[in-house]
């Protein structure tokens, strides 16, 4: 795929490409069309040698739609839009786990932009698994069951408890007051492809409606696991002025944690997303 100096090279032959030959802060809007087709087809795409600025970024971000504001940062009155990922000594890293981004709302977001602003000489990749691939390694029989359960996701206790010692205890309650436990379907249809994805979402997943705990803890536990072959994975080895853009409506995202105690600094922002629904 090129448009003027545009290029797309695949990564693999699951998920992930690198674009190269544009500036993503003077974007015309061919340019634009050809870097969301190719996030669209390979999930993940990622450039290098761009110098963002917080407003930048947000300029570039905002060419899919609204931004999101980070619950947390509605509860307190804020209407910031970027969010600081920064990882230092006092601060370890924790986001290395699978996971898709604010599942426990009713609109999770639909694409994320991250941008590499201090970066470790040694670890500190961020990885990312295709939800269509994990879909395609089920079976027929699997997938039939899959696609009638409906699932519960929560912020989850560990959720609360690390934002609750950060900001107290009443913003956690004013959390499960504005934004309770929400249901999304187990199989999503992708808004804009039609794929089937399987809608796995880590710690933010609860309870498979109409199934006793252990029996969804064991079905969950194992489609959770799908997202763990390394087939269906791309991984990012960051470098500063990196940056990647995800589709949150089929992929799951870890930022690994070997970097520790060196300091990281990213900025991230997303993109306001729909509803997930299930169509056959």
């Amino acid at each position: 795929m090129t448009t003027t100096a545009l290029t797309v090279t695949p990564l693999s032959n699951r998920i992930g490409a690198q674009i190269d030959g544009v500036d993503l802060t003077e974007l015309d809007d061919a340019e634009f069309t050809a870097i969301d087709e190719a996030l669209m087809r390979y999930q993940v795409v990622f450039l290098r040698g761009q110098e963002l600025t917080a407003d930048s970024q947000a300029a570039f971000a905002g060419r899919w739609g609204p931004l999101s504001v980070f619950p947390v940062s509605k509860m307190m009155g804020r209407d910031t839009t970027m969010s600081v990922i920064e990882d230092t000594v006092e601060s370890p890293p924790a986001t290395d786990t699978w996971h898709t981004d604010v599942t426990w709302i009713a609109e999770p977001p639909r694409i994320a932009v991250l941008y590499g602003d201090i970066i470790p000489p040694a670890g500190g990749d961020t990885m990312w698994s295709s939800l269509y691939a994990a879909y395609e390694q089920l079976s027929p029989e699997m997938a039939a069951i899959c696609e009638r359960l409906l699932v519960v996701h929560h912020r989850g206790a560990e959720f609360d408890r690390i934002t609750g010692e950060i900001f107290g205890a009443q913003l956690i309650a004013d959390l499960e007051a504005n934004y309770p436990a929400v249901v999304h379907p187990l199989i999503r249809t992708h808004p804009v492809t039609g794929k089937k994805a399987l809608f796995v979402a880590g710690h933010f997943m609860d309870q498979i409606i109409g199934m006793n705990r252990a029996e969804s803890d064991l079905l969950l536990g194992y489609l959770q696991g799908l997202i763990d072959n390394p087939n269906n994975q791309v991984r990012w080895h960051w470098q500063h002025g990196d940056v990647a853009i995800w589709d949150e409506a089929s992929t799951n995202h870890r930022a690994l944690a070997d970097h520790y105690p060196q300091h990281r600094r990213m900025r991230r922002c997303t993109v306001d997303g729909d509803r997930p629904f299930y169509r056959d």
